[in-house]
């Protein structure tokens, strides 16, 4: 035995176990607690020194309540049908310099792991919280991307600097909501002076995501899971997590930032790490076409390259009606999984040439990794030496933030699992009505409303001997003529 982790009913021990089975990191190593004594808690006067001084400018971070690392703040003014857009990055790197113990334990760590109990930060708290979060009223060192947009959604000039910002208001994406959607009286009167800015900025990503969608962008907008737990880490409810007008403005903003930041620095040939996306196989088309045609939906797929947009016409019609989420879902899982490349070939589902992350440098080690990069060109820095410096650590750097982000995936969806199956223990005996989401020669998946999923193995059917066809994802009772079908309403 190396370590008892708890007893088995002890709040927590459940999750910890699974941080342990990943081999998710817990403590930072001395050397970095050491470091971090270097580090102070305000922004020392002599760093402002040369930044654009953007103090003066209005500007919010727009959040979710229990957020703290706060890495983005926004600002929004418009002239002449001319909108100024300003994402405004905490500048993480001025404080985590190349190769120091805190860089390569954030290399090693990749990201921030989000589970229901805990974050697992990829940099301490003391700067994730601190120095480094954007917080409402102190001065903060940023990297500024600065966008000018046209009335058609057009970026027709931009700035990327090191500049110094101060948060007017930290704002939460209900209060947005309140204020956007439901006009909500004592809020508009609580955020005055904000709220014109706020109208605005729905306008402004109204344009912007309008022409993303021109383009043939998928929007997969189905509910993740929001998990509720009480004071022992028991799950009280579990429902889905509402994205709405302040999480997709917010949304809308970052990914302009980020493609904006990704062709810049394309074109100036400069080592980098783009946020990459392949389009899909072709034979996983083929079997979600053959599969959507069951229901009566089309797409093109004859020709030699398959055009996000296809999906995008397919989930435009599916909405509203009830096989959507599934159908979605399908489409969702014939996709290739997004990753981090120094070579730009694309994203496919926001159907652009150029992306990267930008946006998240306290959470995501690509962000990071460029932001240095950005200010070594910034001052000139970017000599034949640097250059190939970046052009050989990069690979490795990518490949690495690649691996990480699947681990913390994983993780975070086993400990959702494990909080999925805790809840649904107390209705053991009830019925329940839901939608069959997948059918294996094993059985099939009913998806509650509550977005819980579980499994009818089939050898608990025991009325028949069923039979699965996989070109139309059916199992069949050969006796009673039984069929169980994706997007079937099941009791269980």
């Amino acid at each position: 035995i190396i370590e008892v982790i708890g007893h088995m009913d002890d709040p927590g021990t459940d999750i910890l176990s699974i941080v342990k089975a990943y081999d998710l990191p817990e403590e930072f190593p001395d050397s970095v607690k050491k470091e971090l004594k270097g580090i102070p808690d305000e922004v020392d006067g002599n760093d402002i020194a040369g930044r654009t001084d953007l103090r003066d400018v209005v500007m919010v971070t727009i959040d979710g309540e229990d957020s703290k690392d706060l890495d983005d703040a926004v600002s929004l003014t418009k002239e002449n049908d001319i909108y100024h857009l300003g994402v405004h990055i905490a500048d993480v790197s001025h404080y985590v310099k190349e190769d120091s113990p805190l860089d390569k334990e954030a290399l090693k760590r990749g990201t921030s792991v989000y589970l229901v109990d805990r974050v697992i930060p990829m940099i301490p708290h003391q700067l994730s919280n601190g120095i480094c979060s954007l917080n409402e009223g102190c001065d903060r060192l940023a990297l500024s991307c600065l966008m000018d947009i046209d009335m058609k959604g057009n970026i027709i000039g931009h700035k990327i600097c090191e500049s110094v910002i101060n948060v007017n208001r930290r704002m939460t994406y209900t209060s947005v909501k309140k204020i956007l959607e439901d006009n909500d009286k004592e809020e508009c009167a609580k955020y005055s002076e904000l709220v014109d800015m706020f109208k605005l900025m729905q306008e402004c990503a109204d344009i912007l995501r309008k022409k993303r969608f021109k383009r043939g962008s998928i929007d997969f907008d189905f509910p993740e899971s929001k998990i509720i737990l009480d004071k022992d880490g028991r799950p009280v409810d579990i429902k889905p997590y509402d994205r709405n007008v302040a999480t997709k403005l917010i949304e809308d903003f970052m990914l302009a930032a980020n493609e904006t930041v990704a062709e810049d620095y394309f074109w100036q040939e400069i080592p980098f790490v783009y946020r990459t996306h392949e389009a899909p196989d072709s034979d996983k088309i083929k079997k979600l076409d053959t599969f959507i045609h069951n229901f009566g939906y089309y797409m093109k797929t004859g020709r030699e390259s398959f055009h996000p947009k296809e999906i995008q016409k397919l989930l435009f019609s599916l909405e509203g009606e009830p096989e959507e989420p599934l159908i979605s879902r399908l489409a969702l899982r014939s996709m290739k999984q997004a990753k981090y490349t120094t070579l730009n070939v694309g994203h496919f589902g926001l159907s652009t040439q150029y992306y990267t992350h930008f946006t998240s440098p306290i959470r995501r080690y690509p962000d990071l990794q460029i932001h240095r990069i950005i200010k070594e060109n910034i001052h000139g820095k970017l000599n034949q030496k640097r250059l190939e410096h970046y052009e050989a650590i990069l690979p490795s750097v990518a490949q690495q933030s690649s691996t990480m982000e699947r681990r913390a995936q994983d993780a975070e969806r086993e400990v959702d699992k494990l909080k999925k199956v805790e809840y649904m223990q107390q209705y053991i005996g009830e019925v329940f009505t839901g939608v069959i989401s997948g059918v294996t020669s094993w059985g099939f998946f009913v998806e509650l409303d509550n977005t819980i999923e579980g499994m009818v193995p089939i050898n608990s059917l025991l009325d028949d001997f069923y039979v699965f066809d996989e070109e139309s994802y059916k199992l069949t009772g050969e006796h009673t003529g039984r069929i169980f079908t994706l997007g079937q309403k099941a009791e269980i």
